[in-house]
């Protein structure tokens, strides 16, 4: 039979067994269980050849009697900033997260602290160098995979990260072509490497084409108050500003209000936009410009990332780039 034909599994209806995948690509039972493990001497050729094999024959291991085997937990651990769970953009991420842990029949388990549950590997979202919780699961000896850089100390296994600098400024050119001469930032005050990635963004923006820096900053996780109250202030002291870009997720939604109050029209006098998409962008009046930084698929490319780290067929150390854009809404379009 030739090697790219499916063998059929033992017994009507019987699942692919282990000796099937073996013989499926012409190893031997040893071999076969260490490609698909991520263990032992098996080169690239081979590996590859034992997981086409299980694709083709639908192969699912059986988990309780390989943790047995292996004490593999088959389990991840994820942390993500627990004071902003309620965001869209971080229930995205956590569901694309568990959708492709699921696909991998891996289990996902939260965790808020720097103790860890028996689990394989970490994924981190947005993680802060002056996290501790972040800087403990960062020296648990276990893979980290990280949704965006992090700029501590420790070197992940691997990086999921979107280019910001190249978003925003695409952005800001954007609205410099819609007439923008004195646009404002509204940053996160926080030291993810995202946020400190848009500030220099916005602050080398401004050098190159000869306008004022009107960067204003708000806590991590603002309340809709804090965020109109910047705004508030913004126009009061430069009442020329002609567009406001906001960083935090559902920031620019929040402060439409403020906008109102000043008698400023959106998309007319004042361009307003986003740094992240959302339902609040979308259905805004009028709905507003945003840069769609797709949550749920980098959250499915870091536990993609992890298995391939775990299963040996990628090198830690491994970065990859998530493509991101701007949707243009009617906030912009002066």
């Amino acid at each position: 039979m030739p090697a790219s034909t499916p063998r059929t599994p033992t017994g009507p209806g019987a699942p692919a067994t282990i000796a099937d995948v073996a013989r499926e690509a012409g190893v031997s039972k040893t071999t076969a269980s260490d490609a698909l493990r991520g263990h032992g001497r098996v080169s690239d050729a081979t590996r590859r050849a034992v997981l086409d094999a299980a694709r083709r024959l639908g192969y699912t291991p059986n988990r309780s009697a390989r943790s047995l085997r292996t004490s593999v937990t088959e389990t991840i651990a994820l942390h993500i900033p627990e004071f902003l769970t309620s965001a869209e953009y971080y229930m995205s991420f956590v569901f694309g997260v568990a959708e492709q842990a699921a696909r991998a029949g891996l289990n996902v388990t939260l965790v808020s602290s720097g103790r860890l549950p028996q689990v394989d590997g970490v994924i981190l979202c947005d993680p802060m160098p002056d996290n501790p919780v972040v800087d403990r699961l960062m020296k648990a000896g276990l893979p980290v995979v990280t949704a965006e850089r992090y700029g501590g100390d420790g070197r992940p296994a691997g990086v999921i990260w979107s280019d910001h600098e190249t978003s925003l400024t695409e952005l800001l050119d954007h609205l410099r072509a819609r007439g923008a001469r004195r646009p404002a930032f509204i940053a996160s005050d926080t030291t993810a490497d995202w946020a400190l990635t848009l500030q220099r963004t916005y602050a080398r923006w401004c050098h190159a084409h000869g306008v004022q820096d009107l960067l204003r900053k708000a806590s991590f996780g603002a309340s809709p108050e804090v965020l109109r109250s910047v705004v508030r202030e913004l126009l009061a002291e430069v009442p020329g500003t002609d567009a406001i870009v906001c960083a935090a997720d559902g920031a620019a939604a929040a402060v439409l209000p403020e906008i109102r109050s000043a008698g400023r029209v959106v998309g007319e006098d004042l361009l307003l936009a986003s740094c992240v998409d959302s339902l609040a962008m979308r259905t805004a009046e009028p709905p507003i410009t945003a840069i769609d930084l797709r949550p749920r698929h980098m959250g499915a490319e870091c536990v993609r990332l992890l298995c391939e780290i775990l299963a040996g067929q990628t090198k830690p150390g491994t970065a990859r780039t998530l493509a991101i854009e701007t949707t243009v809404r009617a906030s912009t379009r002066s």
